[in-house]
């Protein structure tokens, strides 16, 4: 019997997901992480982690398979918090659930699941995994969830052929309304749970109070850009025309004369695209943040959510930053003359993916050599630091940060 250890979040998911595995002959053990031990800075009264690792318990002992509490605060402070903080603070906004997936859930938690001598691991994720036989090769692909509106596979974007080897995600091919029937069909305590929000395995955090734990604050100034701005004018035909050349993607902001119109707390604390938190009235219309500068403490910003320099027709990845859920597919997808294959991307969780295409840069095209992933039509707050994930039909075939 193959035995399987379940990513237990306390949640309705996770919970359908190790019965599924049960009822499919799995021996299953449930497995709760906890990763964080300061409640200083969440929202909730009580911390968080306590309930669900209880509702977790209660499944497990529901469903009758061992269960236990794995404490990961220390190793997800390395590699997820300080991350988080050394990204705001060089100006980049970070994605902690792609990180959570690719170096805690994936990589440790797998790790100390097979310890335990699981030959898989499985999370209540909304994806599906593939697996095809190529030149006597297994090769595993990470396709999107048959929930649309649920799909998580862009949170997955990162993991690579062996981590996907030995995951399992049993929900992949239900829709929400089923998980939860299932969940009241069998009397889960979990059943009727509302979705967790906030930072994976953490919940609801006050991101500004948590950010002010290690980033100092600091006032700079705020900088109105006119849309009219001749920067912003030769960006927008730019963005529009489809040429896309080095930096074309990002208007440098910081090249433009603009009005001073305030002042904030640390430009590390913006984000691009930004509304809430400027404090900032009197104008005819909604201010966004355009661009942050953290050395020269500075960030623009524009009125109204259409304003030209908020478009971007393209984005950079590092090759440091690269990452090829399909390696074998390398070549084929960037042979920019066989039409069959047509790319899709998002930037963000839940966008709509919109049509793209894919070419390598050499050292010596850009200060790092790296991949260009150039918009079908323009899309708005491309922000360096989060994920663009790039599929192929219903698949993650690459994915990398955004460097600009």
């Amino acid at each position: 019997m193959k035995r399987v250890v379940v990513g237990m979040s306390g949640g309705v998911d996770s919970s359908v997901a190790a019965y599924l595995l049960q009822q499919q002959g799995y021996e299953v053990i449930g497995l709760f992480m906890r990763n964080w031990n300061d409640a200083t800075v969440t929202l909730e009264d009580e911390c968080p982690w306590i309930d669900d690792s209880r509702d977790a318990m209660l499944v497990a002992e529901q469903l009758g398979i061992p269960f236990q509490v794995l404490d990961l605060s220390g190793v997800y402070k390395e590699r997820i918090v300080d991350y988080m903080f050394a990204e705001y603070a060089s100006g980049r906004t970070p994605n902690p659930d792609v990180l959570c997936n690719r170096e805690i859930k994936f990589d440790v938690f797998l790790s100390e699941a097979m310890k335990l001598g699981a030959d898989f691991v499985a999370t209540g994720h909304y994806v599906r995994k593939g697996e095809q036989d190529i030149d006597g090769e297994v090769v595993y692909s990470l396709k999107s969830g048959l929930d649309k509106n649920k799909d998580q596979s862009y949170f997955l974007c990162q993991l690579n052929q062996f981590q996907l080897s030995k995951a399992l995600f049993p929900i992949g091919e239900l829709q929400k309304s089923e998980v939860r029937a299932l969940a009241e069909k069998m009397n889960l305590v979990t059943a009727k749970k509302k979705d967790s929000q906030g930072l994976c395995f953490i919940g609801k955090v006050s991101l500004p109070e948590f950010l002010q734990q290690q980033l100092q604050v600091k006032e700079g100034d705020v900088i109105e850009v006119d849309r009219e701005s001749p920067v912003v004018l030769k960006h927008w035909e730019m963005v529009n025309s489809g040429v896309v050349k080095e930096n074309c993607w990002h208007i440098e902001l910081n090249k433009v004369d603009g009005k001073k119109i305030a002042t904030h707390s640390g430009a590390h604390f913006y984000t691009r695209g930004q509304r809430r938190g400027l404090h900032i009235g009197g104008k005819p219309l909604p201010l966004f943040v355009l661009d942050t500068d953290v050395r020269a403490n500075v960030i623009y910003v524009g009125q109204g959510e259409n304003h030209p320099a908020l478009f971007s027709a393209g984005l950079f990845v590092r090759l440091n930053e690269a990452h090829w859920v399909r390696p074998d597919l390398q070549e084929r997808i960037l042979d920019t003359e066989d039409a069959s294959v047509k790319l899709y991307c998002r930037i963000r969780y839940r966008q709509e993916l919109v049509g793209c295409f894919l070419r390598q840069w050499e050292q010596g095209e850009a200060e790092f050599g790296g991949y260009q992933v150039v918009f079908d039509t323009p899309l708005k707050s491309v922000t360096p630091g989060q994920f663009v994930a790039v599929y192929w039909e219903d698949e993650i075939v690459f994915s990398g940060v955004i460097s600009g």
